[in-house]
């Protein structure tokens, strides 16, 4: 009994031990960590900017999977927030500010342990990108226990950081490079009446756009009594690579046509049925300019007449409002070009017999005609102009 007695005294007394040496521990951390990621900065930071991807690759979460992560409406950019819940605790995190292309801050919970985090993207040679992952806050008690008894909370939160980038790193890899283009032919695209916003953007941040505008008509629609009649499009009036940029409209497809009061900063419009040459562009955005090269290369080779009164059109068939994964994005693009004249032939190749000519003679396998006169055609009219309309009608 005596030695019983001791142990549960030795017990008592080195948790007493710990427990005064961890008050007595500083509660603020610092960590830092950097790696660089096989991808384009504009992907990696995208990829960093949307919390539905940190599920999979946060070590901690992809290490357990009984954590269950809820994401708000709002999961990239400032305000953007989730929510997790696991055996070992509850979390959020929210962003509080970014810089396109270049860093992000957040503001994390655990527990009790509260941080600020940063990201900061850097571009190196070979068009890689150096990612630095920065935590800096204070740690709750049972925190400081778990990291004093594991090393310290450099090492901990160390650990989890560079496990991370490393799937960072991974899942980027295979995201980007899974993807294929097909040019698919020429095709007919109906009239398609819908709501739009019209404005000039950046080319590289068309996507970052698109996805503000879209729910915007989403609301506008649901709040007015429309029905969308398929996936949101953008149209391209122009797109200047020299200058980098492209006038465009964001348009969300409806079941009928309708009038919008002025002063509304959300229009209407009918997009008029066109000839095009499709190319279906599977995986990541980033290959948008190899579908558009080939595309060309194909109207080109096929001595096909292009239709340069404006750009091209882009259908979002799956895109980030639908999936997570780059890879599993679908895009449709359609290069206007102009209709094929068929000629008309005014005179029949051939003359029919009569019944006179044909009287009295045996028939034979082939038929009896007169001879052959060769066809008068007419010379191809020119494609016709549309007429103008006005803009709310029509873009073209």
């Amino acid at each position: 009994m005596k030695i019983l007695k001791y142990l549960f005294l030795f017990a008592l007394l080195s948790f007493v031990a710990l427990t005064v040496f961890v008050a007595t521990q500083k509660g603020n951390f610092s960590v830092e960590r950097s790696k660089v990621i096989n991808s384009p900065r504009a992907t990696v930071y995208n990829y960093l900017n949307d919390f539905r991807n940190y599920e999979d690759f946060e070590s901690w979460s992809v290490e357990d999977p009984s954590i269950k992560m809820t994401f708000a409406n709002k999961t990239s950019g400032n305000g953007a927030s989730f929510y997790w819940d696991g055996a070992d605790g509850k979390g959020n995190a929210i962003t509080l500010k970014t810089k396109e292309g270049e860093s992000i801050a957040q503001k994390m919970q655990y527990d009790g342990t509260e941080a600020d985090v940063s990201w900061t993207l850097k571009d190196t040679l070979n068009g890689k990108t150096k990612v630095t992952w920065r935590a800096k806050g204070t740690m709750s008690f049972l925190f400081k226990i778990y990291t004093s008894l594991h090393g310290g909370s450099d090492k901990v939160i160390g650990t989890i950081y560079e496990k991370s980038l490393v799937n960072i790193d991974k899942n980027l890899d295979y995201e980007t490079k899974t993807y294929a283009v097909k040019v698919d032919g020429i095709v007919k695209k109906e009239d398609t009446p819908y709501i739009r916003q019209t404005f000039t953007s950046e080319i590289s941040k068309v996507n970052k756009n698109a996805r503000i505008v879209i729910p915007k008509l989403i609301h506008f629609s649901e709040t007015n009594g429309l029905s969308a009649n398929g996936k949101p499009f953008i149209i391209y009036h122009t797109y200047d690579t020299n200058t980098g940029l492209a006038k465009i409209s964001i348009c969300l497809p409806i079941n009928k046509e309708i009038s919008i009061s002025s002063g509304s900063d959300i229009l209407s419009g009918k997009l008029n049925g066109f000839d095009a040459v499709k190319t279906t562009l599977n995986g990541d955005y980033s290959h948008r300019n190899e579908a558009i090269t080939k595309t060309t290369a194909y109207i080109n080779n096929q001595k096909i007449i292009p239709d340069l009164s404006w750009s091209h059109l882009e259908i979002w068939t799956l895109s980030k409002l639908d999936v997570k994964a780059s890879s599993k994005l679908v895009t449709e693009i359609y290069f206007p070009i102009k209709p094929k004249v068929v000629p008309v032939v005014t005179e029949p190749v051939y003359t029919p017999q009569t019944s006179s000519e044909t009287q009295g003679e045996t028939p034979t396998s082939e038929p009896r005609t007169e001879p052959r006169k060769e066809p008068v055609k007419k010379k191809p009219a020119p494609a016709p102009t549309p007429a103008p309309t006005q803009e709310e009608d029509s873009e073209f």
